[in-house]
Parts: structure tokens; sequence; C-alpha cells
């Protein structure tokens, strides 16, 4: 199993790849965690990367590719791998099928998390922190009792600095105009398939399970 990952900010990506990964026993390759930990290791393209990053600037397509390629290269994703994060623009999408074909390893399928930008919006703004407890909230979805249960507890719903409707207008926006052709490049190639992200955490899942199985 070898597939990208593709969904705006609060599709659920990373959620369903967690549980897809320890099911099927292939690695979840987020390519945030994936430079944190090259940089970490000193890998050679970690390192490359660190100056870059020291420097304040953004890490380059070529060094994410390289960076992607030396974990690919690693035994847990001789069977396949769980790509999150990467590709975002059409050129990165270009350069990561060039690699994949030339590491013999092309994708299976490209799964676009599919939910409505309206529900979008809640998930993402209505997003709450119990004080009290860490519990992940939602002033729109979590039951009432739920979101009582943190007060009753002494605790507060906290709710990010960044979870506000222009922040997360403005996320959107970047994604419709950077990343939605993306999902083009992988229908073009026939390899596009669409998930409803619509739903609880298991209805979802039974959805992409079917999808990419």
């Amino acid at each position: 199993m070898r597939i990208v990952l593709l969904g705006a900010p609060g599709s659920g990506k990373g959620t369903q790849a967690k549980i897809l990964k320890d099911e099927k026993n292939v690695p979840h390759i987020s390519t945030g965690d994936m430079l944190r930990e090259a940089v970490a290791a000193g890998t050679r393209f970690g390192q490359k990367a660190k100056l870059i990053m020291d420097a304040g600037d953004l890490v380059s397509d070529d060094i994410m590719l390289g960076i992607i390629a030396e974990r690919l290269s690693q035994a847990d994703a001789a069977d396949g791998f769980i790509l999150d994060g990467f590709p975002r623009t059409k050129q990165q999408a270009s350069d990561l099928e060039e690699l994949l074909d030339q590491l013999g390893a092309p994708l299976d399928a490209a799964v676009l998390m599919d939910v409505r930008f309206d529900i979008l919006m809640k998930r993402l703004t209505g997003r709450r922190t119990c004080s009290k407890t860490g519990k992940l909230l939602n002033v729109y979805f979590s039951s009432q009792e739920e979101l009582d249960e943190c007060a009753s507890g002494g605790g507060e719903l906290i709710q990010r600095e960044d979870d506000n409707v222009t922040t997360i207008s403005n996320r959107l926006d970047i994604y419709r105009e950077i990343t939605e052709p993306v999902i083009d490049f992988y229908a073009e190639r026939g390899r596009l398939r669409t998930v409803d992200a619509k739903g609880t955490i298991d209805e979802v899942y039974a959805r992409l399970l079917e999808a990419v199985m």
C-alpha cells in the first residue's frame, strides 16, 4: 500500500492515517515529522535542511524530496507507506512521481479526504481543550454533556489562538489556491480516490479502507 493523503486542514488526514498505520503496519510519513527526524539524525539532507532552517528560510523542494527518498529507503517502508503533507503543489506532485518511479515504488493511489468547507470551519474554529483534563472537544460537535463535564470538573474550554475565523479562512484560501490543483494532477492520471470524510471516525475509516483496499 503506497498512498498519498490529500485534504484541507481539518479533514481528518492525520487521525485516519494513524489508524491505518496501526492496522496495516505501514509507516505514516508526515513531512513535518520526517523533516524534524532527518535534522535530529543528521542525515545528508537533514544537515542541509538544518542550515536553511537556522537561517530562517523555507526548505526547498529538492531537499524535501531528498529527505523523502532517505525515509522511504528505511526497512519499515519496504511494504508501503502513507505520505501526509506532501505534495502541496502540482510541481511537487510531478517531482514526487519521478522520484517514486526511480525508487521503483509508484503510488497506488492519492486519497482525497473530502469535506465541505463550512464543516471544516466548524471543526477548526470550534476546537477547544479542557484546561483540567486536556481532553479535546468541539463546541459544535461534542455533546453538551461532554462540554458541561469540563466546567463541572473545574476546568475551562480553551481555544487555540490560531483557531479563529480569520486565520482558518486564510489557511483554507491558501489550500484552495495552491493545493487543490494537486487533486486534478492525480485525477488526470487515474490515481485519485475520494473519501467522504464527514461523520464519525469509524465511519470515515470504513470508507477509507474501501477506497484503498
